[in-house]
């Protein structure tokens, strides 16, 4: 690792994030500001240069947020800038907002042809309520679709930014990025904390290496970080001492000194785990701080499946594996289970659907992990007749009705940017998924509308976003946050295989859509499941009552196909012997359900 001189020289410094909307071309634009810095040259130069993951470059997006520092001249000062790509997927958007905690700055691009978009919105309102100040980047304006002049309209229309604060850049090209440097040096604010005072400093992402340990990436809020001090986690007390600091240039650069508002990462031979955590402060031993930095909102998970070992994967190896995916994503979290027809695993904890999708991945390629993955759910609040008040994240933990008053279903707050054209084909699907209309705005003369509606989350997590693409022809986006638990007829629906009850493929629905959910969710279960040599009762059942009901037929065996001749009772005591078998494998056979099986209960949603 290199050893990085340039930081004795006196410079200003800007931390600042660059937030859009997905595929709105952060990615580019950070690849392009580091070029232009002269941190890499036009040889070294590659399309998503900070996106490390092979699943990154594959999908095409970010999933985590990257810091990196480079260094520019402006006005004949020397400047550092310190700058965060985030991701744009709403699933990733704990993600944002942790990159903005350690910035005074945001860049918010926004694609000339496409305009203002739902995560848009939702990044800028992020950036706002953590007090940064927003330079707005109009990005692709060399697209002959391009429209500046009116999505910088649709910018100050929607978000309150003047228009004329918008920068016009093509990051695929390099038009407007000098200008966009000049704005970041002049606009932007320089760190917040003193240098004089004892040293706090944030950590906004870690990740384990096999030979150093746990890297900590931080953002120095006051004072500094050297080699070889002693520090202090303030959330649980644990002390060590710093054996290397460095930064990402893009390379990892070794410096002697994180100092006052920079960011960089530090080594300290930290083996265990669960030391270090996302949001903790770090301070120097010797002269600690009084109180710690206000840290992260708590994460509200929004999606709970199961992940079991399968295959040659070992239940202590799955745990391994996802203790060190916890500690560089923070927003995925589990804990234990145990299910009779699975075994032990673990419930594990999603932003979303993508999300859980990326873990699983995830889990199976830089691990080398086997896993068998449930249907995934949401948070339910159950109050029981005592007014006490459970929080349930799987079918299978919902207790005995007879002491439950009310369960209640969480619902979300959803805005839709939609053609207006779509807007009856849109207003539809959320009144078939029980939403409530809340009110339209239209964007300017852009021909598009914003929709905004209340409706159940567990409505939406499953096959929503297909079918909002599907209805607007890929133009129409959605973001969405969460406002509370309501009542609602719910029930559980309980799945019988060969007479036992699978946990697993349990689902909390609504009553009225129980009976049919059921039935399709059977006839996609006997389209998954092999048949056996017996047959095989597949019934959904509410409390004890059978609502649907479908069987998988034996396979038919000719055990009669030896016997020429001769007399028909040798046929019908072969015939006998069969059937009295067929019956006491019934009795003790044991039914094997694929993986296909679990995921059926998502394509039983669809209609």
């Amino acid at each position: 690792m290199a050893i990085l001189t340039v930081l004795s020289i006196p410079m200003q410094i800007r931390n600042f994030s660059i937030i859009a909307h997905i595929d709105h071309g952060k990615s580019t634009l950070s690849d392009r500001l580091l070029m232009a810095a002269g941190a890499i040259t036009e040889r070294e130069f590659h399309n998503q240069m900070l996106d490390d993951m092979d699943l990154e470059r594959e999908r095409g997006i970010t999933i985590k947020a990257s810091a990196v520092s480079v260094f520019t001249e402006h006005k004949g000062e020397k400047f550092m800038l310190n700058f965060i790509d985030t991701p744009g997927h709403v699933d990733f958007h704990y993600e944002v907002q942790r990159a903005l905690q350690a910035c005074e700055g945001a860049i918010l691009v926004v694609d000339a042809t496409q305009g203002v978009q739902a995560q848009t919105v939702a990044n800028a309102y992020a950036a706002v309520e953590a007090g940064l100040e927003i330079i707005p980047c109009i990005n692709k304006i060399d697209l002959p679709s391009a429209r500046p002049i009116e999505v910088a309209e649709e910018i100050e229309q929607v978000l309150g930014i003047p228009a004329e604060d918008a920068i016009n850049v093509s990051a695929k090209s390099g038009v407007g990025i000098p200008n966009l440097l000049a704005a970041i040096c002049d606009r932007l604010p320089g760190p917040r904390g003193k240098r004089e005072d004892p040293t706090r400093a944030l950590i906004f992402d870690s990740i384990y290496d096999d030979y150093r340990g746990v890297l900590a990436y931080v953002r120095c809020i006051d004072g500094s970080l050297k080699k070889g001090d002693r520090f202090t986690f303030m959330g649980n007390g644990k002390g060590y001492q710093i054996t290397d600091l460095g930064k990402l240039c893009p390379r990892p650069k070794q410096v002697e000194v994180i100092g006052h508002g920079e960011v960089g990462f530090l080594v300290a031979s930290i083996k265990d785990l669960h030391d270090v955590r996302v949001g903790d402060t770090i301070t120097l031993t010797d002269r600690p701080a009084a109180e710690p930095l206000p840290g992260y909102k708590p994460i509200q998970q929004m999606v709970y499946c199961d992940f079991y070992p399968s295959g040659k994967t070992q239940y202590q190896d799955l745990r391994d594996a996802m203790d060190k995916l916890s500690l560089n994503d923070a927003s995925f979290s589990f804990e234990p289970e145990n299910s009779d027809a699975l075994g032990f695993g673990f419930r594990c904890g999603f932003l979303g659907l993508l999300h859980m999708e990326i873990i699983q991945e995830r889990l199976e390629r830089e691990f080398s992990i086997e896993i068998i993955q449930t249907a995934p759910t949401v948070t339910y609040e159950i109050l029981k007749t005592d007014d006490t008040v459970l929080l349930i994240d799987s079918p299978s933990e919902l207790p005995d009705l007879t002491i439950v008053k009310e369960v209640r279903e969480p619902f979300i707050k959803m805005s839709l940017i939609i053609p207006q054209d779509c807007v009856g084909a849109l207003m539809k699907l959320c009144e078939d998924r029980r939403g409530t209309y809340r009110k339209t705005e239209y964007l300017g003369n852009s021909n598009r509308v914003i929709l905004e509606y209340e409706i159940p989350l567990a409505e939406v997590i499953y096959d929503f976003y297909d079918r909002l693409k599907s209805a607007t022809k890929g133009y129409g986006t959605m973001d969405y946050e969460f406002i509370g638990f309501r009542e609602g007829r719910l029930v559980k629906v309980d799945i019988l295989v060969n007479g036992d009850r699978v946990d697993a493929l349990s689902l909390i629905v609504h009553r009225d859509n129980a009976e049919a959910r059921s039935r399709k969710l059977l006839v996609r279960l006997k389209e998954e499941i092999d048949r056996h040599l017996f047959e095989i009762p597949l019934q959904a059942a509410i409390g004890g009552k059978v609502i649907a009901r479908e069987t998988i037929k034996s396979v038919g065996k000719n055990v009669t196909a030896k016997c020429y001749g001769g007399d028909f009772t040798r046929k019908r005591k072969l015939l006998e012997k069969q059937k009295e078998g067929k019956k006491r494998m019934k009795r003790m056979g044991s039914v094997d359900i694929p993986q296909e099986a679990f995921m059926a209960v998502l394509e039983s949603s669809e209609d």
